[in-house]
């Protein structure tokens, strides 16, 4: 690694001025009280404190990622105003794409509008050699190392060029070696004129620091200024030390005051600008964000040969499935079974449904950090919503046309052909984006993986039961009956049963079992399809739409 590599950014480090800060926690509980400093453009600040001083919370509210509630924050005078770079603890890009590709994709979506592919192409060059990651831009993240890792994401950070980079942790879980070449980065880029301010727990980052800024326990600001300093004003020999003391003090003492006391006041922000929000990133427009988030994610389901060979093997366990459950010839009409027929129909409804859910769950929360620095960088959840299903959608429609085609052509679904297999299509298709909007719904509502997965039962049982297939809708008390309007499964499999015509077949079939389960289900199957496409369209729509407003509630809660 070569920190020499360092080209000056396109614009000089910004003055960071804090003054009067405070944060709370839900609940009320406060993180950050009263804290005032200032950064210089060009130094390297680290941010120091025990666990739960609000050293995250901090660096959020100086980067204007997070509003206090209360003093200000400026740059050079004047609100954040995006053009920063935030680097969280967790990694934010994708694992399964090379490092260049990562880059370019990172770059259509924070660079201006009109930016060319060669200006991409040159600042992801750029920043990769910066970083001396240009000899593994053909690596996928996955595989490059922890402290290669990081730097990626640094990288990404650097491709505005930000007059001030943030970064949470960068050093934690890196070999000590590794850790301060990182360090030796960050130090060229502030002399390089950019800002620098880390938080972190290793007392060799902030040796190579030029001031450190101390949090007590209770959010309040103990010191800030050279590594020195604060050996001198803590009474000990060693940085290690000074962890140790904010490590066991429950009760800071007298180090917030006797610091302030030795301070002068920190510079107010001009009046004019106080309180005034930051203005949002100029990135490019939703077409141009779909655009590149789609490719994206048509990019990562390509690569991940795993995930690919999931979603598209899952069906092929289900065909066998049915093969091996359900005899030829249910749908004779000379010779019907229409309790097979009951059970073929409701399966190739929950079927279409099943496979739309799984294809959504995992979307969303297994990239929460992503999602919400590319939010901070001003990608719109609208485009990151339908990206996902530009990508999904075409998947599903292939894996449904492949369960349909199998079962018409082993003889376990009636010989329609033209506009009624058609119909049939497109009622399955309606199915499954249904189900991909829930699927999407819930993985933006939970926080985990593990979360989404305990809610797939929860998810399929109700679309079971209340459909209409074990128990008939008309036979089921109220409360069933009316649970069973919110169940997107219910009118995909009358819509199947309308179209391949269950009422003539048992009503004219040889089979005595027919009038009588005809009875029981009533008028269920005697809506025209298209009333049934409705309720499945109207589904999709205000899942995604719930999805939509989800991801807002949640970036609003965390101030982004």
């Amino acid at each position: 690694m070569t920190a020499g590599r360092v080209a000056s950014p396109a614009r000089a480090g910004a003055r960071i001025v804090a003054v009067g800060l405070g944060a709370s926690a839900r609940g009320g509980h406060r993180i950050l009280d009263g804290v005032s400093l200032s950064v210089e453009p060009g130094e390297v600040v680290a941010v120091i404190g025990a666990s739960g001083a609000g050293k995250t919370t901090l660096l959020e509210v100086l980067a204007g990622v997070r509003r206090p509630v209360a003093g200000t924050v400026t740059h050079d005078g004047v609100p954040p105003t995006g053009a920063v770079g935030l680097v969280p603890q967790d990694d934010i890009i994708h694992r399964e794409l090379p490092l260049e590709r990562t880059l370019r994709y990172a770059a259509r979506l924070r660079l201006p509008p009109g930016t060319g592919p060669a200006e991409v192409a040159r600042r992801v060059g750029d920043v990769l050699g910066q970083l001396g990651l240009d000899g593994r831009a053909a690596v996928p993240v996955g595989r490059l190392s922890g402290g290669e890792r990081k730097r990626a994401s640094i990288a990404v950070e650097l491709l505005t060029r930000p007059a001030v980079l943030f970064l949470d942790e960068p050093t934690s879980g890196l070999d000590p070696a590794v850790a301060v070449d990182l360090l030796r980065e960050l130090r060229a880029l502030a002399d390089a004129g950019a800002t620098v301010v880390l938080s972190t727990h290793q007392v060799t980052d902030v040796e190579l620091c030029d001031r450190v800024v101390v949090l007590t326990r209770q959010g309040r600001l103990a010191f800030a200024g050279p590594p020195a300093a604060a050996r001198d004003f803590f009474g000990v020999r060693s940085l290690a030390e000074v962890y140790l003391r904010l490590d066991e003090a429950e009760d800071p003492g007298d180090w917030p005051g006797r610091f302030a006391a030795d301070q002068r006041p920190a510079p107010s922000p001009p009046s004019g600008h106080a309180g005034r929000d930051a203005a949002p990133p100029h990135g490019p427009g939703r077409l141009r964000q779909g655009l590149a988030l789609g490719a994206r994610n048509a990019e990562i389901v390509a690569r991940n040969r795993l995930t690919l060979a999931i979603l598209l093997g899952s069906p092929l366990l289900v065909l066998g499935m049915f093969a091996l459950l359900f005899r030829p010839g249910a749908f004779d009409p000379a010779h019907p079974s229409p309790t097979v027929t009951v059970m073929i129909l409701f399966w190739i409804a929950f079927g279409g449904f099943f496979f739309g859910l799984t294809y959504g769950l995992l979307q969303i929360c297994t990239e929460v950090p992503i999602l919400h620095r590319e939010r901070l960088a001003g990608v719109r959840f609208g485009p990151y919503l339908l990206a996902k299903v530009a990508v999904l959608l075409p998947l599903l429609a292939l894996v449904d046309l492949a369960l349909l085609g199998v079962l018409r052509g082993t003889d376990r679904l009636p010989p329609l052909v033209g506009a009624d297999f058609a119909a049939l299509y497109a009622t399955l298709l309606l199915s499954s984006a249904a189900a991909l909007a829930l699927g999407l719904l819930c993985s933006a509502a939970v926080s985990d993986a593990a979360q989404a997965t305990l809610m797939l039962p929860m998810l399929c049982f109700p679309q079971v039961l209340f459909v209409g297939a074990i128990l008939p809708v008309p036979a089921m008390p109220a409360g069933g009956r009316w649970l069973s309007y919110a169940m997107s499964n219910r009118w995909a499999f009358e819509g199947l049963g309308h179209t391949t015509g269950v009422e003539r077949l048992w009503r004219e079939g040889g089979s005595p079992l027919g009038p009588p389960l005809l009875a029981t289900y009533g008028d269920t199957f005697a809506r025209p399809v298209w009333v049934d496409w409705l309720i499945l369209g109207g589904f999709t729509l205000l899942l995604l739409v719930a999805a939509w407003a989800v991801l807002l509630r949640k970036a609003s809660r965390r101030g982004a």
